[in-house]
């Protein structure tokens, strides 16, 4: 499939040029190379039946690959069952929207561990996990890769080594690696390609390297408190990091082909041209 790049919902730049419709997207995007999009059901799963396989329509007319962010509202460690029972079907909601518009894979935050203790709430949200795909099973879904995503905040329950495990309860489980939201985690750990390598090896270490060859990617820079992530920002906010180009560096000595998704407020596509531009100058490099 090759390594592919692309936004995170429209950027500003899309309504600015008159478009209003996510259904014009594809073309789009394609129009400035990219071939990745990642829509957003962040607010709820409220698109319809038609939009949605309009846009997979135009998606396969203009080679972009698609997925779909689930709801913010899941949270699978929750102590309330009520809670965790609408998570499920926040998940079957998107992997439903996902079918319509032939999106490969549906992104998740894990959740919050709340006033629970972390192992504790990493079970919880395990067991919800396997429901879940018990349940997508019987719906018909079985195909869909489920990426639950690394976060950025301390009390989130969604750390590299959280997801990883999660990732192990079943092989249609990929992780949604966030760098930014790493590097927020961390306090700042993402500098180097040694840093950015470290994490590619221990997802390697633990999941294979085909999980990694072809691994969901979400990227921009990211402010960040003591207590983890506080703001996405642009690529022109250079105050912020992380910077791109010590992972694309690591990207083309792995031979890596990543779905890249941007996540930078307002111009996530044009920030997602300019990691096209850079990955391409690293390759020729090597």
């Amino acid at each position: 499939m090759g390594i592919r790049f692309g936004p995170a919902g429209n950027s500003l730049s899309f309504y600015q040029q008159g478009y209003k419709s996510s259904v014009e997207a594809p073309g789009w995007l394609a129009k400035r190379g990219l071939s990745a999009y990642e829509y957003s059901c962040t607010k709820g799963v409220k698109i319809k039946e038609d939009t949605a396989a309009r846009i997979g329509e135009e998606a396969y007319k203009n080679d972009i690959a698609l997925s779909i962010h689930a709801p913010y509202f899941v949270n699978m460690a929750s102590s309330d069952p009520k809670k965790r029972r609408k998570s499920t079907e926040y998940i079957l909601q998107s992997m439903q929207a996902a079918r319509w518009m032939g999106a490969k894979r549906v992104v998740f935050h894990p959740g919050s561990c709340g006033k629970t203790e972390r192992k504790m709430a990493l079970a919880t949200a395990m067991e919800t996990l396997k429901r879940t795909i018990e349940e997508a099973d019987r719906c018909g879904f079985g195909d869909i890769v489920l990426c639950p995503e690394t976060l950025g905040k301390k009390n989130q329950l969604g750390s590299l080594d959280e997801v990883l495990e999660m990732c192990l309860l079943d092989k249609r489980l990929m992780p949604a690696v966030d760098f930014g939201h790493i590097h927020a985690y961390t306090g700042g750990g993402l500098n180097s390609s040694s840093e950015y390598a470290a994490v590619v090896e221990s997802i390697e270490n633990v999941l294979g390297w085909q999980y990694v060859k072809s691994l969901h990617v979400h990227f921009s820079r990211v402010e960040y408190t003591k207590g983890g992530e506080k703001k996405h920002w642009t690529f022109a906010d250079t105050q912020y990091g992380p910077e791109f180009e010590p992972l694309a560096r690591v990207l083309a000595k792995k031979k890596m082909e990543p779905v890249i998704i941007c996540e930078s407020r307002g111009t996530m596509a044009e920030d997602a041209c300019e990691m096209k531009e850079i990955f391409e100058r690293m390759r020729k490099e090597m």
